[in-house]
C-alpha cells in the first residue's frame, strides 16, 4: 500500500474513532438543561453523528475499494468545522476556549489531509506502469 493511502486509511480511522465515541457519547449524556424538543434533535444527530463514524471505519478499512466517498467523507469533516465557525461567530467560543478549538483545528485540516493523500493515491495508482505476463 503506498504511503499516501496509508494517511488516508490513518485519517479515515482518525475520524471514525472521534464520531464513533463522540456519537455513543452524546446519546447518552443527551443535551441536559434544555428543552425536549432540543434534547430530541441532540441524540437524533448523535446517531446521525455515530453513524458517519462506521461509515468512515468502514472506508478506512476498505481503502483500496474508495474512490469518491473518501472525498464526500472529507467534506463532511469539513462542513462540520464550518458549522462550528458559524455558530462561533453567530454566539461565541463556548468554555473552555481551547477545548473547542481543539475540537475545530482537526474538523478544518483533516478534510484537506484526507482529499490530497486520498489524490496523491489515485494519481500514483493511475502512473504506474502495469505489469504484463508473457
Amino acid at each position: 500500500m503506498q504511503a499516501s493511502q496509508r494517511i488516508t486509511q490513518f485519517c479515515l480511522f482518525i475520524v471514525a474513532a472521534i464520531a464513533l465515541f463522540g456519537g455513543a457519547l452524546q446519546m447518552v449524556l443527551g443535551q441536559p438543561e434544555t428543552t425536549a424538543r432540543l434534547d430530541n434533535l441532540h441524540r437524533f444527530m448523535a446517531g446521525v453523528y455515530f453513524s458517519v463514524g462506521l461509515v468512515n471505519l468502514w472506508a478506512a478499512w476498505t481503502i483500496r475499494r474508495q474512490g469518491v466517498l473518501v472525498y464526500l467523507l472529507a467534506l463532511g469533516v469539513l462542513l462540520a468545522g464550518v458549522g462550528r465557525l458559524v455558530s462561533i461567530a453567530q454566539v461565541g467560543l463556548p468554555a473552555p476556549p481551547a477545548l473547542w478549538l481543539g475540537y475545530l483545528v482537526p474538523e478544518l485540516v483533516l478534510p484537506f489531509v484526507i482529499a490530497t493523500s486520498h489524490w496523491a493515491s489515485a494519481r500514483g495508482t493511475e502512473t504506474k506502469p502495469r505489469e504484463t505476463h508473457a
